[in-house]
């Protein structure tokens, strides 16, 4: 007999090798890690029998096990259209869709075999996530619980449904499961997060403080977390706490935007005037978009009594963020302080048709961050 690791030309030349010890040869030659070789004979079977639904379908696994996703595909498909109740041809494929994020067709495949197999929890779980990467979280949630059920200290489910809730503005369910995978003791400083989140839209601002500290205490690394906690306290006006968050967060990622431009405007709040100016100046070139960045520019300007500079930016906040009253209640002030009464009644009549400032929701800007506008 031949040995397995002759190539498949070879294999197919040997008078004796029947097509079914081919076979068996290449499922050895699969099991043992030599895809090379094992795609050789395949192949070989798929020329010499096109219709060889089984051929087809192990080219397109090797093919799924190099990542060519693509090719893989084709390899499935056409194995299906000639014997679609291939045993594992469906699930393989809808593994490969998934891998590839062709999460509308993943859904497809997996559908079909949960038919055929009622209540498989692995293709429960793969229908949640799949229906999660479409962003259809009403849909994925149900999935994603019946399989929670089954494993609820897995965190990436517990995350990945708590993410669903949030998205689809569920929060009670959020903070349900924050509270199940605390008695669990299957806490993270990611879902910390997002109950934070959760509490924050609920307007709960103790507790979503709460878990953003809860957060830094369980991983002070976690992306973001001490920019949510600093955004949190910002937006309470606790600005010197707010810097300091800003600025822990930075020695995580220095190449944080938001954090410098929220570092910068606590510092302004504060009056620290020195160092906020070549921080904001410097922010105003990297991300000329920003309105914060230019109301804090006027701020400064107005406070070394450099008017024109100080009215150009004020108006740049406002071209920028036209619902914000705040650039039209500086821009008053200054017009008063230099005695234009007329100029400061008009942007104040302004500032009064805004609806009354409001901040992004933490959720909202972090999101934001997670998912700049192109």
């Amino acid at each position: 007999m031949i040995g397995i690791v002759l190539s498949a030309a070879q294999l197919l030349a040997a008078q004796e090798q029947s097509p079914a010890q081919l076979r068996l040869n290449a499922l050895s030659l699969e099991q043992t890690g030599q895809n090379a070789a094992a795609e050789e004979i395949w192949s070989a079977i798929s020329k010499a029998d096109p219709a060889n639904a089984e051929a087809l379908a192990h080219l397109g696994l090797l093919e799924a096990r190099q990542q060519h996703y693509e090719t893989a595909v084709d390899y499935y498909r056409r194995a299906l259209a000639i014997q679609p109740d291939l045993p594992g041809l469906q699930m393989n494929l809808g593994l490969t869709l998934f891998k590839a994020a062709q999460f509308p067709f993943a859904i497809q495949s997996f559908s079909s075999e949960l038919k055929k197999h009622p209540g498989d929890l692995r293709l429960t779980t793969l229908l949640g996530m799949a229906h999660y990467g479409t962003k259809d979280y009403l849909v994925a949630i149900p999935f994603l619980q019946r399989a929670l059920e089954n494993d609820p200290v897995n965190l990436t489910l517990r995350t990945t449904l708590a993410h669903s809730c949030l998205w689809s503005r569920q929060y009670q369910c959020v903070v349900k499961l924050q509270e199940e995978a605390q008695a669990l003791n299957a806490e993270s400083a990611d879902l910390d997060m997002i109950s934070a989140e959760a509490f924050d839209r609920l307007q709960d601002d103790a507790a979503a403080l709460k878990k953003l500290q809860a957060a830094v205490n369980a991983n002070p690394k976690e992306p973001n977390v001490h920019f949510a906690l600093g955004y949190l306290l910002w937006t309470q006006a606790n600005w010197a706490a707010a810097a300091n968050e800003f600025d822990l967060e930075l020695q995580n990622d220095p190449g944080n935007l938001k954090a410098q431009t929220y570092r910068a405007d606590s510092w302004v709040r504060q009056l620290a005037f020195e160092i906020a100016l070549p921080e904001v100046e410097r922010l105003a070139s990297a991300n000329p978009s920003e309105p914060l960045v230019h109301l804090d520019l006027g701020i400064v300007a107005a406070n070394a009594a450099r008017r024109e500079d100080a009215i150009r930016e004020l108006k740049v906040a406002i071209e920028s963020d036209p619902n914000d009253p705040e650039p039209h209640l500086q821009l008053a002030n200054l017009y008063r302080s230099f005695g234009k009464a007329d100029e400061a009644s008009a942007e104040i009549a302004k500032a009064k048709k805004l609806p009354p400032a409001t901040h992004p929701s933490l959720q909202e800007m972090l999101d934001s961050i997670e998912n700049p506008a192109p």
